[in-house]
């Protein structure tokens, strides 16, 4: 029976990582023909907002959820979880309430406090998702708790697919019809709450089917009281919730200093919306590089749990070190691959190399939100929940502290750059309060090698794009940059992995962890082979 659990558990954390990623991936790539559409003022528009759905929607997908399926894990009998629930549901919903309410009549002071007035109408369209948040966090938490994970699974898809739908037919019929961006940009930020209703729809349809039934059980007696339940959501629910959301967060410092900074720079208003537009561009890059290097992880931090279980903390060391020492390997080479590539992936994906420099400097914060990522999923499994907090408010501090007065000296560059610091000073920190846990990832010269292959790889890229300009000589622009991102990321990853095997980057056994490793390893021998004879 522990077997068959223990595989319906696992099936059920591959269903959804699945789900995730892909659901990811779709939030990341549909901002590219979108920003082709509405150009980067429109872009600007839509990114200005967007945090303020971000972290609603971590909240309510992942973030609550994964806290509240904790709980009903814990509860005993189904009416205990049943009881917990429509507590919890009763807090959220006035929570919800208040931000809804907070958001429409608060809507055009922030707007100002944004640098942008006219952003208002797009705060009231995004502020109706916080309605459906509490009935997606409590019935996606009941289900992961019952180990279900095909409701959560596919109400995200639909979710995600729903919202992107809409989100590029309002693109395409705001540029065929002409629509101001503030117009386009209120319709494509209602997706948020019609993408919300379909998701519902798929909850309420498990819900019905299995007849849960929580709100029935709302005065059944239950140990926790509603002040220690506000408690657990807060400290608990919010450390995880909050670092799910942690890019979203300094994208939202953002949305309030680099349009302000650039204007206190003496940039006119609609100059300074186009320079943050392409300053935008960089988070779907960054967000396809943290899936890259995420994904590889993702399947191994579960076996760090089953090792505290059994009291193995040699074993939980070993593994906590090997997920680092991967995850920081493969962010590293997508980030110095993606800033090698920068001008290339620029015009292939946005049309022109406008912000080349910014992006390039943005997207090396891969590196250190990936490590921050899987030293927090470390520290949560051993319950350290203040230290988390405290390294992400540390991090945050730095970001709104720094940002305007860089964008004021610095250009929208100097935002890029404070991410990156702000993410480095966070990451330094959780890596210090590691150390008295014994887990020392980078020992035996590993950061001193992991740079030197960086950047061997960036220059061996940059080297050889030339060829591709020379084969694509009379070709448009973007396929040329296709043709050229291709050749460099072949050359890339060759060099690093061969770098990576010739330096002993990585243990035989942490190679072996990764996917299609052995042929890898084999390629590597007969080369060395080779070389020798």
């Amino acid at each position: 029976m522990q077997r068959k659990t223990m595989k319906t558990v696992m099936q059920g954390a591959l269903l959804l990582s699945v789900a995730s990623l892909i659901a990811k991936i779709l939030s990341a790539v549909y901002r590219v023909p979108f920003q082709n559409m509405v150009g980067n003022t429109g872009f600007y528009v839509y990114q200005q907002i967007y945090p303020i759905y971000g972290i609603g929607m971590t909240f309510a997908l992942s973030g609550l959820p994964m806290f509240i399926s904790k709980l009903v894990a814990e509860s005993e009998t189904a009416q205990t979880k049943l009881a917990l629930l429509s507590r919890i549901f009763v807090l959220l919903a006035g929570f919800s309430l208040l931000l809804f309410l907070g958001l429409q009549g608060l809507a055009v002071p922030i707007a100002s406090g944004m640098g942008d007035p006219g952003l208002a109408p797009i705060i009231r369209a995004v502020s109706w998702m916080f309605l459906f948040s509490p009935f997606l966090a409590i019935s996606r938490g009941y289900f992961q708790g019952e180990y279900d994970m095909r409701p959560t699974a596919l109400s995200q898809l639909v979710e995600q697919t729903v919202r992107v739908t809409v989100i590029l037919v309002v693109a395409y019929w705001a540029m065929k019809h002409q629509w101001n961006v503030y117009r386009m940009g209120t319709w494509t930020m209602s997706s948020a709450a019609i993408a919300a209703v379909f998701a519902s729809a798929v909850m309420l349809y498990y819900v019905r089917h299995q007849h849960v039934k929580f709100i029935a059980a709302i005065h059944q007696p239950v140990d926790q009281t509603y002040s220690s339940l506000v408690k657990r959501l807060l400290i608990e629910g919010g450390t995880i919730s909050l670092f799910a959301s942690m890019m979203v967060l300094l994208q939202l410092v953002d949305s309030f200093t680099v349009m302000r900074g650039l204007m206190i720079q003496g940039l006119p208003s609609l100059t300074a919306k186009s320079i943050k537009g392409v300053y935008d561009r960089g988070q779907p890059l960054v967000q396809l590089g943290l899936v890259v290097a995420t994904s590889f992880s993702s399947s191994l931090l579960p076996s760090l749990t089953e090792a505290l279980n059994r009291g193995n903390h040699r074993q939980f060391v070993r593994q906590a070190n090997t997920v680092v020492r991967i995850s920081v390997a493969i962010a590293t080479a997508a980030a110095v691959g993606l800033v090698a590539l920068m001008p290339e992936v620029n015009v292939l994906l946005f049309g022109n190399q406008q912000g080349t420099g910014m992006l390039s400097v943005y997207v090396l914060s891969i590196i250190f939100a990936t490590l921050i990522m899987i030293d927090n999923s470390i520290l949560q499994s051993l319950n350290q929940f203040a230290v988390t907090i405290a390294g992400l408010t540390i991090g945050l501090l730095v970001k709104v502290v720094f940002n305007q007065w860089a964008v004021v000296h610095f250009g929208a560059i100097g935002a890029s750059w404070i991410t990156v610091v702000a993410l480095l000073v966070m990451a330094g920190f959780l890596r210090q309060q590691l150390r008295k846990e014994q887990l020392r990832a980078f020992k035996r010269g590993f950061l001193l090698k992991l740079v030197l292959i960086a950047v061997i790889m960036l220059i061996s890229v940059r080297l050889v794009i030339p060829v591709g300009s020379w084969l694509t000589a009379a070709w448009t622009p973007r396929m040329a940059a296709l043709v050229e991102a291709v050749l460099g990321i072949l050359v890339g990853v060759i060099v690093f992995m061969y770098l990576a095997l010739k330096f002993k980057l990585l243990t035989l056994r942490e190679w072996l962890l990764l996917p299609q490793a052995d042929r890898w390893l084999r390629w590597f021998k007969k080369i060395n082979a080779g070389g020798s004879q």
